[in-house]
């Protein structure tokens, strides 16, 4: 291939993963947990209102995170339209350009093996499955990403457009999720000159202009919602990031060794590979450091930083949730390309277990996601010809994928037939598992189910249910949906929406008012009923 086709060829190969990896069935089940219908109906409201500082849901403000995402939604829905999948796009988007940045930084510093860095990065469990979430969390690890990525670019040229690009993207991660993007930026430079003992690190980067660049972008949107909402510093800084992080506030409390393996699966399926090159660096950089030898790999030391000071610093948080170690990923793909660029150009093979034990952890996704529909209708495994078969799918590529990387070939091919089993897993899990989700986990199709029998939209409310379905129901009716627990009973009448076998506690809330059943949405385990206005109210509606 000439020199001139190989980087059609590796755009081609790295936007179409991208493609499939982040956008290709969007809309095969809808928004799931709580906090994807949450987003997308706040930047729907901020849309309607045409209100671009005050995120607002069920007509109050939410002041919980700040506005990155809600504009990205808001441009989404202009261009798309109000859906479940447009409310996905700006997280594919941010992931797609996070992946395009660590190929240009490779291509750049450390040319040869830019498309496999890029590939790994994009194909890992953690990034496909955050950059299919309509939530804020990929945002801030994009921004993050491009940040640290920056700073090394700076730091290895001396070009000071690097330094004010680390600067921009700190501001776009400071508006996707609040002070925890610069902090831990700052964390990493200070832990990395403390590391290596080049304390020359720490003050070159607070460069002033980078500093007033930050502040241009980020401070207009906080001072402006801030002056709107006097609560909003109380709430978002003291509540939603101190008190998070300090006390159990929100009910996420995990033991202190949680994010280990978290960080072992979202790095999947290159986890063992990613572990070796962790291990390999700080072997050789104690052995240097033990000799009094100057070290070189700069890079390494940098990126076994950067992917270890997210994972500990929220290691001692009292909340946790999966998503936060997002932004150290990326760090742990590129090290990997590293060490694949080091071994194939000093040809180099990797010790004798380590291909072996990669096979096997690269197609374990593959068995859980072609037996998907039992995992999540029976929470349990099937035995019988159904396991017979994923199990043999996946021992037949963890054979083929072993034997491949201890041919002469080695790791030139890890990138080709460790994708392999994600381009299997991915489409089986959407293909599959796609229907079974929405109808277990997405309110779209109780909400579908109970349009089929209602005579217009009437007000609704919830009595003991998931929040799931609460703000699910928020979003695909479009409408503020009223809390029975926390004593908000319409007084007209309306739509409620219930767990299973709860009718009598339904007519002791209510008190004489006529309730009548429906239906129910079986895969959910709720009801719905239709509720007589009090009878000191005039109310246009009709029973259904």
């Amino acid at each position: 291939m000439t020199d001139r086709a190989r980087p059609f060829t590796d755009w081609l190969l790295v936007l179409g993963f991208c493609g499939f990896l982040f956008f290709f069935g969007l809309n095969y089940f809808g928004l799931v947990g709580a906090d994807e219908p949450r987003y997308a109906q706040i930047a729907r409201a901020m849309l309607a209102r045409h209100d671009w500082i005050t995120p607002v849901l069920g007509g109050k403000p939410w002041l919980e995170k700040p506005v990155l995402y809600y504009w990205q939604a808001m441009l989404s829905y202009s261009v798309f339209g109000v859906s479940d999948w447009a409310a996905r796009i700006p997280s594919a988007i941010d992931a797609t350009l996070a992946v395009i940045a660590v190929y240009l930084f490779l291509r750049r510093f450390r040319p040869g093996f830019e498309v496999d860095g890029a590939l790994m990065t994009a194909s890992t469990a953690g990034i496909v499955g955050f950059s299919r979430a309509a939530s804020t969390d990929m945002p801030l690890a994009a921004a993050f990403t491009i940040a640290m990525l920056a700073w090394f670019a700076w730091h290895e040229s001396q070009r000071r457009v690097y330094l004010l690009a680390f600067y921009v993207f700190l501001a776009f991660a400071a508006l996707a999720k609040g002070p925890v993007g610069p902090f831990l930026a700052g964390l990493i430079v200070v832990v990395l000159a403390l590391l290596r003992r080049e304390h020359r690190l720490i003050w070159p980067t607070l460069w002033i202009p980078g500093i007033l660049v930050f502040c241009v972008i980020a401070l207009p949107w906080y001072v402006a919602v801030q002056l709107r909402n006097p609560g909003f510093f109380r709430q978002f800084i003291l509540e939603h990031n101190l008190a998070r992080f300090g006390t159990n506030l929100y009910h996420h409390q995990q033991p202190l060794w949680y994010y280990a393996p978290v960080t072992l699966l979202a790095l999947l399926p290159w986890t063992i590979f990613v572990a070796e090159a962790v291990t390999e660096s700080i072997r050789i950089w104690w052995s240097e450091r033990k000799n009094s030898a100057a070290s070189d790999r700069f890079l390494d030391s940098f990126l076994i930083t950067w992917l270890f000071v997210p994972v500990i610093f929220f290691s001692f948080s009292q909340s946790k949730l999966p998503g936060y170690i997002l932004p150290a990923l990326p760090a742990g793909t590129i090290l990997l390309a590293e060490y694949v660029r080091r071994h194939v150009t000093d040809e180099i093979p990797p010790p004798f277990l380590i291909p072996v034990l990669h096979s096997v952890a690269a197609v374990s996704p593959l068995v859980p996601a072609l037996l998907i529909q039992s995992l999540v209708l029976q929470q349990r495994l099937p035995g019988g010809k159904p396991l017979i078969f994923a199990a043999s799918v996946a021992a037949a590529v963890a054979v083929g994928t072993a034997v491949t990387l201890r041919s002469r070939l080695g790791l030139r091919m890890l990138r080709f037939v460790t994708l392999v089993p994600v381009v299997l897993t991915v489409p089986a899990i959407l293909k599959t598992g796609g229907p079974v989700l929405d109808q277990t986990l997405s309110a779209r199709p109780l909400a579908a189910d109970i349009a089929g029998v209602e005579a217009g939209l009437l007000p609704a409310a919830v009595f003991r249910v998931p929040r799931e379905i609460e703000y699910g129901l928020a979003f695909y009716r479009n409408q503020v949906i009223n809390n029975y627990d926390r004593g908000e009973v319409p007084a007209s009448a309306h739509l409620l929406i219930a767990s299973e076998g709860k009718r009598d506690e339904v007519a002791r809330v209510v008190k004489g008012r006529r309730v009548s059943l429906l239906g129910n949405y079986a895969p959910q385990h709720v009801e719905y009923y239709w509720v007589a206005a009090r009878s000191d109210q005039v109310t246009g509606h009709h029973h259904p």
